[in-house]
C-alpha cells in the first residue's frame, strides 16, 4: 500500500492542530464536526491514507488520489475505513481553501513491475564509462617528427659552418710538389685507423677483413639485440657492442696521429715530437 510522506503528514497534523485553535471559541456542532474530521484525518493517517481537514489541502491533490486508490484495492478494513471517514472527505472537498489549492490531478506514474517507479536502465561494464587513456607507445610517425628535427638539425649547421668559414680561414697547405714526398705521409685524421692497421696486417686482412667484418657485426646488432627498450641499463649488449668500435677505432687513431713517426716508426711525442699537421 502506497504511504503518505512522513513530512507532509507532519506538515497536515500541524495544519490540524492551528486550525482546531483557531475554532476553540465554536458552537458544539462545529466541535463535534472537527472530532470527527479529526477522528477521520487520525483514521486515515493511521491506515496510510491522508488526513481529511481543511489543511489537508496543502498535500499535492494527486498523492491523495493515490492513497484513495490504494485503499481501495486493499479493500476489507480500508473499505470500512473510507466509509466511516466519508464526511471527513465530504469536508475535504467542500473546504473553500482545497477548492483553491487543489491542483489538477497529475497522470500516474509509470509503474514497473510490483509497482516500482524506479527503472534500470541498463548494466554496463565500469571500463565502458572510465575516461581510459591510450597506452603511450614509443613510435612515432618518420613525418613529421623525425624528419622536421632532421631538417632543423641541418640548417643549423650549415649556418654554423657558413659563419666560420666567413671569419676563420681554412689551413691549407702549400702546393703538393711531386719532387717531395713528406715524412711521415699521413692520411686524413678519418683514415688514419685504417692506416694504422695497414702498419700491422696484410693489406688483404687490414683493407678488407677487418673493416668488413665490423661493418657485418654492426648490421647484425639490431637483429641480435631486440629489446625495444631505450633505456641504456636495458641494452647493455648493444652499448657494449658499439662501446668495442668506438673505442677499438680510437684507439687506432690516437697511434696512427701522435705515435708514428717518419718511416712510420712508432715513437713517443714527448721525445720525438709530434709528425701530425690538423
Amino acid at each position: 500500500m502506497t504511504e503518505i510522506p512522513e513530512h507532509l503528514r507532519k506538515r497536515a497534523e500541524e495544519a490540524r492542530r492551528k486550525a482546531e485553535a483557531a475554532k476553540g471559541g465554536g458552537a458544539p456542532a462545529a466541535d463535534a464536526g472537527a472530532g470527527s474530521g479529526t477522528e477521520g484525518a487520525d483514521a486515515g493517517a493511521s491506515s496510510g491514507g491522508a488526513p481529511q481537514s481543511d489543511a489537508a489541502s496543502r498535500i499535492p491533490a494527486h498523492l491523495l488520489e493515490r492513497s484513495r486508490a490504494a485503499k481501495a484495492r486493499a479493500g476489507g478494513g480500508a473499505d470500512a475505513g473510507d466509509e466511516s471517514g466519508g464526511g471527513g472527505g465530504t469536508a475535504v472537498a467542500a473546504a473553500p481553501g482545497a477548492a483553491a489549492a487543489a491542483a489538477p490531478v497529475a497522470p500516474p506514474l509509470a509503474t514497473g513491475p510490483g509497482g516500482h517507479t524506479q527503472r534500470l536502465l541498463t548494466v554496463v561494464k565500469s571500463g565502458s564509462i572510465q575516461d581510459v587513456k591510450a597506452v603511450p607507445q614509443d613510435k612515432v610517425h618518420v613525418w613529421p617528427h623525425l624528419l622536421s628535427v632532421e631538417f632543423v638539425a641541418a640548417l643549423a649547421c650549415t649556418a654554423f659552418v657558413l659563419v666560420f668559414s666567413t671569419f676563420v680561414n681554412a689551413p691549407l697547405l702549400e702546393l703538393a710538389n711531386a719532387n717531395q714526398t713528406p715524412n711521415p705521409s699521413k692520411a686524413p685524421w678519418y683514415f688514419l685507423g685504417l692506416q694504422e692497421l695497414l702498419t700491422m696486417f696484410h693489406p688483404m686482412v687490414a683493407g678488407v677483413t677487418i673493416p668488413g667484418l665490423g661493418l657485418i657485426g654492426l648490421i647484425l646488432a639490431p637483429y641480435t639485440d631486440r629489446n625495444p627498450s631505450h633505456k641504456p641499463e636495458d641494452r647493455k649488449f648493444a652499448i657494449s657492442i658499439f662501446t668495442i668500435f668506438l673505442m677499438s677505432w680510437t684507439v687506432l687513431v690516437m697511434i696512427g696521429s701522435f705515435f708514428r713517426g717518419p718511416g712510420q716508426n712508432f715513437v713517443f711525442p714527448w721525445n720525438a715530437g709530434l709528425f701530425f699537421d690538423l
